[in-house]
Protein backbone atom coordinates (compact mmCIF):
# COMPACT_ATOMS: atom_id res chain seq x y z
CA UNK A 1 0.00 0.00 0.00
CA UNK A 2 1.17 3.57 -0.64
CA UNK A 3 1.94 6.01 2.16
CA UNK A 4 -0.75 8.32 3.53
CA UNK A 5 -1.44 11.10 1.02
CA UNK A 6 -2.94 13.47 3.63
CA UNK A 7 -0.93 14.39 6.75
CA UNK A 8 -2.80 13.93 10.02
CA UNK A 9 -2.36 12.59 13.54
CA UNK A 10 -4.16 10.13 15.79
CA UNK A 11 -4.50 11.13 19.47
CA UNK A 12 -5.22 8.64 22.22
CA UNK A 13 -8.39 9.89 23.90
CA UNK A 14 -7.23 8.79 27.34
CA UNK A 15 -3.58 9.81 27.74
CA UNK A 16 -3.16 12.34 24.90
CA UNK A 17 -0.37 10.41 23.16
CA UNK A 18 -0.03 11.62 19.57
CA UNK A 19 0.94 9.36 16.69
CA UNK A 20 1.80 10.55 13.22
CA UNK A 21 -0.34 8.77 10.66
CA UNK A 22 1.21 6.40 8.12
CA UNK A 23 -2.02 4.67 7.11
CA UNK A 24 -3.40 5.26 3.64
CA UNK A 25 -6.89 4.48 4.96
CA UNK A 26 -6.85 7.16 7.68
CA UNK A 27 -5.25 9.65 5.30
CA UNK A 28 -8.10 9.19 2.83
CA UNK A 29 -10.68 9.53 5.58
CA UNK A 30 -9.16 12.85 6.60
CA UNK A 31 -8.86 14.00 2.99
CA UNK A 32 -12.55 13.32 2.32
CA UNK A 33 -13.85 14.52 5.69
CA UNK A 34 -15.60 17.63 4.40
CA UNK A 35 -17.53 15.35 2.03
CA UNK A 36 -18.83 12.90 4.63
CA UNK A 37 -18.95 15.01 7.82
CA UNK A 38 -22.70 15.61 7.43
CA UNK A 39 -25.01 18.60 7.59
CA UNK A 40 -24.93 19.17 11.39
CA UNK A 41 -21.13 19.52 11.36
CA UNK A 42 -21.29 21.72 8.28
CA UNK A 43 -23.88 24.01 9.88
CA UNK A 44 -21.87 24.23 13.11
CA UNK A 45 -18.76 25.20 11.15
CA UNK A 46 -20.62 27.86 9.17
CA UNK A 47 -22.08 29.36 12.34
CA UNK A 48 -18.60 29.74 13.85
CA UNK A 49 -17.26 31.37 10.70
CA UNK A 50 -20.22 33.78 10.58
CA UNK A 51 -19.73 34.67 14.27
CA UNK A 52 -16.03 35.30 13.71
CA UNK A 53 -16.76 37.40 10.63
CA UNK A 54 -19.31 39.51 12.48
CA UNK A 55 -16.86 40.05 15.35
CA UNK A 56 -14.08 41.12 12.95
CA UNK A 57 -16.43 43.52 11.16
CA UNK A 58 -17.54 45.13 14.41
CA UNK A 59 -13.95 45.44 15.60
CA UNK A 60 -12.85 47.05 12.34
CA UNK A 61 -15.86 49.37 12.41
CA UNK A 62 -14.92 50.61 15.88
CA UNK A 63 -11.32 51.14 14.80
CA UNK A 64 -12.12 52.81 11.48
CA UNK A 65 -15.79 53.76 10.94
CA UNK A 66 -17.12 52.68 7.55
CA UNK A 67 -14.47 50.00 6.95
CA UNK A 68 -16.30 47.06 8.50
CA UNK A 69 -17.94 46.06 5.23
CA UNK A 70 -14.51 45.56 3.64
CA UNK A 71 -13.43 42.84 6.07
CA UNK A 72 -13.09 39.54 4.12
CA UNK A 73 -14.98 36.49 5.28
CA UNK A 74 -12.62 34.14 7.20
CA UNK A 75 -12.10 30.64 5.87
CA UNK A 76 -12.18 29.04 9.33
CA UNK A 77 -12.85 29.93 12.95
CA UNK A 78 -12.39 28.19 16.28
CA UNK A 79 -12.50 24.41 16.50
CA UNK A 80 -15.26 21.97 15.61
CA UNK A 81 -15.16 18.49 17.17
CA UNK A 82 -17.54 15.87 15.79
CA UNK A 83 -18.30 12.64 17.66
CA UNK A 84 -18.58 9.27 15.95
CA UNK A 85 -18.84 5.64 16.95
CA UNK A 86 -18.20 2.42 14.97
CA UNK A 87 -21.24 0.81 13.44
CA UNK A 88 -21.85 -2.59 14.99
CA UNK A 89 -23.91 -4.02 12.11
CA UNK A 90 -21.23 -3.59 9.47
CA UNK A 91 -17.93 -5.48 9.33
CA UNK A 92 -14.78 -3.47 9.95
CA UNK A 93 -11.70 -3.96 7.83
CA UNK A 94 -13.80 -4.63 4.74
CA UNK A 95 -14.83 -1.95 2.22
CA UNK A 96 -18.53 -1.34 1.64
CA UNK A 97 -19.90 -1.90 -1.84
CA UNK A 98 -20.90 1.60 -2.91
CA UNK A 99 -21.60 2.79 -6.46
CA UNK A 100 -17.94 3.55 -7.05
CA UNK A 101 -17.07 0.00 -6.04
CA UNK A 102 -19.32 -1.41 -8.76
CA UNK A 103 -18.03 1.04 -11.38
CA UNK A 104 -15.21 -1.42 -12.08
CA UNK A 105 -17.73 -4.05 -13.21
CA UNK A 106 -19.47 -1.51 -15.46
CA UNK A 107 -16.17 -0.44 -17.04
CA UNK A 108 -15.23 -4.10 -17.54
CA UNK A 109 -18.43 -4.69 -19.53
CA UNK A 110 -17.75 -1.59 -21.64
CA UNK A 111 -14.18 -2.70 -22.33
CA UNK A 112 -15.32 -6.15 -23.42
CA UNK A 113 -17.94 -4.55 -25.64
CA UNK A 114 -15.32 -2.43 -27.39
CA UNK A 115 -12.99 -5.41 -27.75
CA UNK A 116 -15.84 -7.40 -29.35
CA UNK A 117 -16.20 -4.95 -32.24
CA UNK A 118 -13.35 -6.50 -34.32
CA UNK A 119 -14.89 -9.93 -33.70
CA UNK A 120 -18.20 -8.80 -35.15
CA UNK A 121 -16.70 -6.92 -38.08
CA UNK A 122 -13.91 -9.22 -39.25
CA UNK A 123 -13.90 -12.22 -36.95
CA UNK A 124 -10.61 -11.05 -35.36
CA UNK A 125 -10.34 -12.40 -31.81
CA UNK A 126 -6.92 -10.89 -31.03
CA UNK A 127 -8.14 -7.74 -29.25
CA UNK A 128 -10.81 -9.67 -27.36
CA UNK A 129 -8.33 -12.26 -26.08
CA UNK A 130 -5.81 -9.64 -24.94
CA UNK A 131 -8.53 -7.62 -23.22
CA UNK A 132 -10.04 -10.65 -21.48
CA UNK A 133 -6.67 -11.87 -20.20
CA UNK A 134 -5.77 -8.36 -18.99
CA UNK A 135 -9.05 -8.12 -17.08
CA UNK A 136 -8.45 -11.52 -15.46
CA UNK A 137 -4.95 -10.46 -14.41
CA UNK A 138 -6.26 -7.17 -12.98
CA UNK A 139 -8.92 -8.88 -10.88
CA UNK A 140 -6.46 -11.57 -9.80
CA UNK A 141 -3.97 -8.94 -8.62
CA UNK A 142 -6.63 -7.06 -6.68
CA UNK A 143 -7.99 -10.26 -5.12
CA UNK A 144 -4.74 -11.19 -3.36
CA UNK A 145 -5.50 -11.56 0.38
CA UNK A 146 -2.31 -9.73 1.36
CA UNK A 147 -3.83 -6.40 0.25
CA UNK A 148 -6.36 -6.72 3.09
CA UNK A 149 -3.65 -7.61 5.60
CA UNK A 150 -1.55 -4.62 4.58
CA UNK A 151 -4.44 -2.16 4.27
CA UNK A 152 -5.88 -2.86 7.74
CA UNK A 153 -2.71 -3.85 9.61
CA UNK A 154 -4.14 -3.39 13.09
CA UNK A 155 -5.88 -5.15 15.95
CA UNK A 156 -9.63 -5.43 16.25
CA UNK A 157 -11.07 -4.06 19.48
CA UNK A 158 -12.87 -6.36 21.88
CA UNK A 159 -15.69 -5.25 24.17
CA UNK A 160 -13.44 -4.43 27.20
CA UNK A 161 -11.16 -2.23 25.04
CA UNK A 162 -13.16 1.00 25.14
CA UNK A 163 -10.49 3.15 23.56
CA UNK A 164 -11.22 6.61 22.17
CA UNK A 165 -9.36 8.29 19.33
CA UNK A 166 -9.09 11.76 17.82
CA UNK A 167 -8.18 12.15 14.17
CA UNK A 168 -7.00 15.65 13.21
CA UNK A 169 -4.63 17.57 10.97
CA UNK A 170 -3.12 19.18 14.07
CA UNK A 171 -2.83 22.60 15.65
CA UNK A 172 -4.61 25.30 13.65
CA UNK A 173 -7.00 22.96 11.86
CA UNK A 174 -10.73 23.57 11.73
CA UNK A 175 -11.88 20.06 12.57
CA UNK A 176 -11.15 17.18 14.91
CA UNK A 177 -12.84 13.78 14.54
CA UNK A 178 -13.48 12.08 17.89
CA UNK A 179 -14.23 8.35 17.63
CA UNK A 180 -15.54 6.59 20.74
CA UNK A 181 -15.03 2.91 20.08
CA UNK A 182 -17.20 1.39 22.85
CA UNK A 183 -15.18 -1.78 22.36
CA UNK A 184 -15.94 -2.12 18.64
CA UNK A 185 -14.15 -1.52 15.37
CA UNK A 186 -10.46 -1.14 14.59
CA UNK A 187 -7.63 0.03 16.84
CA UNK A 188 -6.84 3.27 15.02
CA UNK A 189 -3.57 3.75 16.91
CA UNK A 190 -2.36 0.47 15.46
CA UNK A 191 -3.70 1.41 12.06
CA UNK A 192 -1.84 4.74 12.10
CA UNK A 193 1.53 3.02 12.51
CA UNK A 194 0.83 0.73 9.54
CA UNK A 195 3.84 -1.57 8.95
CA UNK A 196 6.14 0.45 11.21
CA UNK A 197 5.47 -1.98 14.07
CA UNK A 198 8.05 -4.67 14.81
CA UNK A 199 5.34 -7.32 14.94
CA UNK A 200 3.85 -6.44 11.56
CA UNK A 201 2.46 -9.45 9.67
CA UNK A 202 5.05 -10.80 7.22
CA UNK A 203 4.48 -11.17 3.51
CA UNK A 204 3.47 -14.80 3.00
CA UNK A 205 5.18 -17.14 0.56
CA UNK A 206 1.92 -17.43 -1.36
CA UNK A 207 1.75 -13.65 -1.83
CA UNK A 208 5.37 -13.51 -3.02
CA UNK A 209 4.88 -16.33 -5.54
CA UNK A 210 1.59 -14.84 -6.73
CA UNK A 211 3.13 -11.41 -7.35
CA UNK A 212 6.07 -12.91 -9.27
CA UNK A 213 3.75 -15.10 -11.34
CA UNK A 214 1.39 -12.23 -12.14
CA UNK A 215 4.35 -10.04 -13.11
CA UNK A 216 5.59 -12.65 -15.58
CA UNK A 217 2.10 -13.05 -17.03
CA UNK A 218 1.79 -9.28 -17.47
CA UNK A 219 5.10 -9.19 -19.36
CA UNK A 220 3.94 -12.05 -21.60
CA UNK A 221 0.66 -10.25 -22.24
CA UNK A 222 2.43 -7.02 -23.21
CA UNK A 223 4.64 -8.91 -25.64
CA UNK A 224 1.57 -10.56 -27.15
CA UNK A 225 -0.28 -7.25 -27.43
CA UNK A 226 2.67 -5.61 -29.19
CA UNK A 227 2.49 -8.33 -31.87
CA UNK A 228 -1.04 -7.34 -32.89
CA UNK A 229 -0.86 -5.56 -36.23
CA UNK A 230 -4.56 -4.87 -36.79
CA UNK A 231 -7.22 -3.10 -34.77
CA UNK A 232 -4.69 -1.67 -32.31
CA UNK A 233 -6.89 1.40 -31.87
CA UNK A 234 -9.43 -0.75 -30.05
CA UNK A 235 -6.76 -1.75 -27.54
CA UNK A 236 -5.88 1.91 -27.04
CA UNK A 237 -9.56 2.67 -26.40
CA UNK A 238 -9.85 -0.20 -23.92
CA UNK A 239 -6.71 0.88 -22.04
CA UNK A 240 -7.73 4.54 -22.09
CA UNK A 241 -11.12 3.78 -20.54
CA UNK A 242 -9.43 1.73 -17.82
CA UNK A 243 -6.98 4.53 -17.00
CA UNK A 244 -9.77 7.13 -16.87
CA UNK A 245 -11.72 4.92 -14.48
CA UNK A 246 -8.65 4.54 -12.24
CA UNK A 247 -8.16 8.32 -12.15
CA UNK A 248 -11.84 8.83 -11.36
CA UNK A 249 -11.84 6.29 -8.52
CA UNK A 250 -8.60 7.63 -7.02
CA UNK A 251 -9.86 11.22 -6.91
CA UNK A 252 -13.48 10.65 -5.92
CA UNK A 253 -14.45 11.46 -2.32
CA UNK A 254 -15.90 8.57 -0.35
CA UNK A 255 -17.40 7.79 3.06
CA UNK A 256 -15.38 5.98 5.76
CA UNK A 257 -17.34 2.76 5.18
CA UNK A 258 -15.82 2.57 1.69
CA UNK A 259 -12.41 2.45 3.39
CA UNK A 260 -13.45 -0.30 5.79
CA UNK A 261 -14.15 1.98 8.78
CA UNK A 262 -17.96 2.37 9.02
CA UNK A 263 -18.88 5.15 11.45
CA UNK A 264 -22.10 6.49 12.93
CA UNK A 265 -22.61 10.17 13.81
CA UNK A 266 -23.29 11.02 17.47
CA UNK A 267 -22.98 14.79 17.84
CA UNK A 268 -20.87 17.89 17.36
CA UNK A 269 -19.35 20.65 19.50
CA UNK A 270 -17.94 23.91 18.22
CA UNK A 271 -16.89 27.18 19.85
CA UNK A 272 -15.08 30.25 18.55
CA UNK A 273 -12.50 29.78 21.31
CA UNK A 274 -10.56 26.53 21.04
CA UNK A 275 -10.27 26.18 24.83
CA UNK A 276 -14.03 26.44 25.21
CA UNK A 277 -14.48 23.68 22.65
CA UNK A 278 -12.07 21.37 24.46
CA UNK A 279 -13.77 22.02 27.80
CA UNK A 280 -17.17 21.22 26.32
CA UNK A 281 -15.76 17.98 24.89
CA UNK A 282 -14.36 17.11 28.32
CA UNK A 283 -17.77 17.66 29.91
CA UNK A 284 -19.26 15.09 27.53
CA UNK A 285 -16.45 12.54 27.52
CA UNK A 286 -13.98 12.27 30.38
CA UNK A 287 -10.31 12.79 29.39
CA UNK A 288 -11.20 13.22 25.71
CA UNK A 289 -11.03 17.01 25.72
CA UNK A 290 -7.99 17.11 28.03
CA UNK A 291 -6.11 14.76 25.69
CA UNK A 292 -6.31 17.37 22.89
CA UNK A 293 -4.96 20.30 24.92
CA UNK A 294 -1.32 19.49 24.18
CA UNK A 295 -2.00 19.43 20.44
CA UNK A 296 -4.23 22.47 20.00
CA UNK A 297 -2.96 24.61 22.93
CA UNK A 298 0.64 23.56 23.61
CA UNK A 299 1.45 26.57 25.83
CA UNK A 300 0.93 26.92 29.57
CA UNK A 301 -2.63 27.31 30.82
CA UNK A 302 -3.82 30.46 32.57
CA UNK A 303 -4.79 30.25 36.22
CA UNK A 304 -8.46 30.67 35.33
CA UNK A 305 -8.23 27.85 32.78
CA UNK A 306 -6.56 25.55 35.30
CA UNK A 307 -9.44 26.20 37.71
CA UNK A 308 -11.99 25.47 34.98
CA UNK A 309 -10.33 22.14 34.17
CA UNK A 310 -10.21 21.26 37.87
CA UNK A 311 -13.91 22.07 38.14
CA UNK A 312 -14.72 19.74 35.24
CA UNK A 313 -12.62 16.98 36.83
CA UNK A 314 -14.55 17.46 40.06
CA UNK A 315 -17.83 17.16 38.16
CA UNK A 316 -16.72 13.77 36.83
CA UNK A 317 -15.75 12.62 40.33
CA UNK A 318 -19.19 13.55 41.61
CA UNK A 319 -20.87 11.74 38.70
CA UNK A 320 -18.87 8.58 39.40
CA UNK A 321 -19.60 8.77 43.12
CA UNK A 322 -23.32 9.18 42.42
CA UNK A 323 -23.24 6.19 40.06
CA UNK A 324 -21.52 3.97 42.64
CA UNK A 325 -23.99 5.09 45.31
CA UNK A 326 -26.99 4.30 43.10
CA UNK A 327 -25.60 0.83 42.32
CA UNK A 328 -25.26 0.09 46.04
Amino acid sequence: MPDADTPCSVINGKNGYVRGNNSWVLGRMMRDYEYWMGQPVREQTESLIEARWEFDQQHEERTSPGSGCRVPRPTQAGLVVSFWQPRTRQPHGEPSHDLLHWSGVIVTVVQLGIAAIPVGLRGDWGVMMVTAVAIILCYSTGALPHWKVEKWACRRLDTPDKKNFILTRGNGSQHAIAITSNGHGLDLEDLATRFAKINSPPITLFAQLAIVSLGLLWVALLITASALQKDSWYLIAVGGIGMLQNIFVAGWKRAPAAYGVPLEFIGVVGKVKVMQTLMEVERRYEKLGKSMVGTFLPGELRDSEVKDWEAIAQEWKEKKAATVKSDD
